[in-house]
């Protein structure tokens, strides 16, 4: 069998993480694709990862360089602990004996004398080694050798076709270094993928790809993540809800804890989500671990992304409320993720869930909070998108989501929170503080629940040594939710 009818129906993947399912499973054979981005948005990275794959395939490939040297190729490779054993790298690179006075042009300009030397040993390059992927690096500097722009076309196209006569699979870097970027090179490619980095006001980098062109394929569209990292790129493909539906048994899932079971109507259902809002110190973290800790003790799988607190806060906080979270998390039936929003793509960020998901089995996933979860945004107003289709996923999958949501204040009746989800969850648990004979107090209801009826009484709710607590309805209290009330003694029998 050859090289080519052992590869994946004449599609060379790349094996770079999440770029294939974006690609539709990889780039497709003798085809020339254009691969466009700044400088130091990983061009180069990816392009060596994908001739790493085709080497480890048995694939004769060819680097071609026109700006960098083997030296510099090699110091990458080193960063991300790799061996370019197989790989033939073949510098195209001006010799410094051009600076010389003795190598001047008189006659003929420059560009029309070094073009055509370049074009030769190319060519020669590749008909000798016959390789099955070839990259090219980087274009710009043939755009100059140019001149202008009709022969640009020109040359690029009988490369294409130059190319695709010999079988190989082309990869073009473009570093769009170029004032007036025209479009001339993705009319002729048969597919385009642009990397691009975004440079938010605090924190790294994002970086992020997209498809803007493949032919005869059915690609991923839109915007995803990736990063640069030792080892190579990493791909976050955007999340489609859609794609993931299966039938889902109805259960429940309860706290463990009578009164609040009750109160929730048995409990939260198995692929729905559960909002969990109130001002901070109320309760709102210890209530999610009750419930991660309860789904523990019944032999299922939880895991915490945590945005506002050390783990190891956690830790101490609910072992302080008899909460025992640490011994399923040392038996690995808990697991909680510290996150940090100035860091942590919204791309690798969803990613981390579907490993939970669907590597661990993960029954409820609690995201702490969404006031941390709206910082990760490089853009607010894509937030609530994101969430629904987040929401959608982890709900056709049967998992029970539970959100954080922290009020802005401590008390009164006008309590704001930065993003409003009470629309997208399924169900709304409030948790509010209230005055009462000179102490402050606390106080829990489900405002909403899609699953079922609940119980639509108000109730203490107190935390202490020997766990949570709730008490019986606050019937002789009016207006606890403004967090003033009034007391309204029980008439008299």
């Amino acid at each position: 069998m050859s090289v080519l009818a052992g590869s994946a129906q004449g599609l060379a993947a790349t094996e770079v993480p999440g770029l294939d399912d974006v690609l539709g499973g990889g780039f497709a054979r003798r085809r020339l694709f254009l691969i466009e981005g700044v400088p130091g948005s990983g061009k180069t990275t990816l392009a060596l990862q994908f001739l790493i794959a085709a080497a480890r395939r048995g694939e004769p490939v060819l680097y071609i360089t026109l700006s960098e040297t083997a030296e510099e190729l090699r110091a990458v490779a080193v960063s991300h602990g790799w061996s370019l054993d197989g790989i033939r790298i073949h510098e195209s690179i001006p010799s410094e004996d051009l600076l010389g006075p003795d190598e001047q042009y008189t006659m003929f300009h420059a560009s029309e004398v070094e073009l055509g030397a370049t074009l030769k040993d190319l060519l020669d390059v590749i008909t000798q080694s016959k390789p099955t992927c070839i990259v090219v690096d980087s274009l710009s500097e043939l755009r100059l050798l140019a001149g202008s722009a009709l022969r640009y076309r020109r040359q690029v196209l009988a490369l294409k076709q130059f190319f695709n006569s010999r079988g190989c699979t082309s990869l073009l870097l473009d570093d769009l270094t170029t004032v007036d970027h025209d479009l001339q090179t993705q009319s002729i490619a048969h597919g385009v993928v642009r990397l691009e980095q975004v440079y938010p006001e605090y924190g790294s980098e994002r970086r992020r790809l997209r498809v803007l062109k493949y032919r005869a394929t059915q690609f991923r569209g839109g915007f995803h993540d990736f990063v640069v990292r030792r080892g190579g790129i990493a791909v976050f493909p955007r999340l489609v809800a859609s794609e993931h539906r299966q039938p889902i048994p109805v259960s429940k899932l309860a706290c463990e804890i009578a009164p609040l079971d009750a109160l929730l109507g048995g409990g939260i259902e198995a692929g729905t989500s559960t909002l969990i809002v109130g001002a901070a110190g109320t309760g709102k973290s210890t209530l999610a671990a009750q419930f991660a800790a309860a789904a523990a003790a019944r032999g299922q799988t939880a895991a915490l992304f945590v945005f506002d607190e050390n783990p190891g806060t956690l830790l101490s906080r609910c072992a302080a409320l008899n909460i025992d979270i640490a011994s399923p998390i040392a038996e690995g039936r808990i697991s909680v993720r510290q996150v940090d929003p100035a860091e942590l793509t919204p791309g690798e960020f969803i990613a981390a869930i579907r490993s939970q998901v669907e590597e661990h089995h993960a029954a409820i996933v609690v995201i702490d909070s969404l006031n941390g979860y709206l910082n990760a945004m490089p853009e607010e107003r894509f937030l609530s998108i994101q969430l629904h289709e987040l929401l959608m996923y982890l709900g056709q999958k049967g998992v029970a989501t539970i959100l954080i949501g922290a009020h802005q204040g401590l008390i009164g009746s006008v309590m704001n929170t930065p993003v409003d989800a009470s629309y997208l969850a399924d169900a709304v648990i409030l948790l509010r503080y209230f005055e009462a004979k000179g102490e402050v107090r606390q106080a829990i209801s489900v405002m909403k629940k899609r699953g079922g009826v609940h119980e639509r009484s108000i109730r203490e709710f107190s935390l202490n040594a020997s766990g949570i607590h709730i008490g019986e309805p606050l019937r002789d209290f009016r207006g606890i939710l403004t967090g003033v009330p009034v007391y309204e003694a029980p008439p008299s029998r």
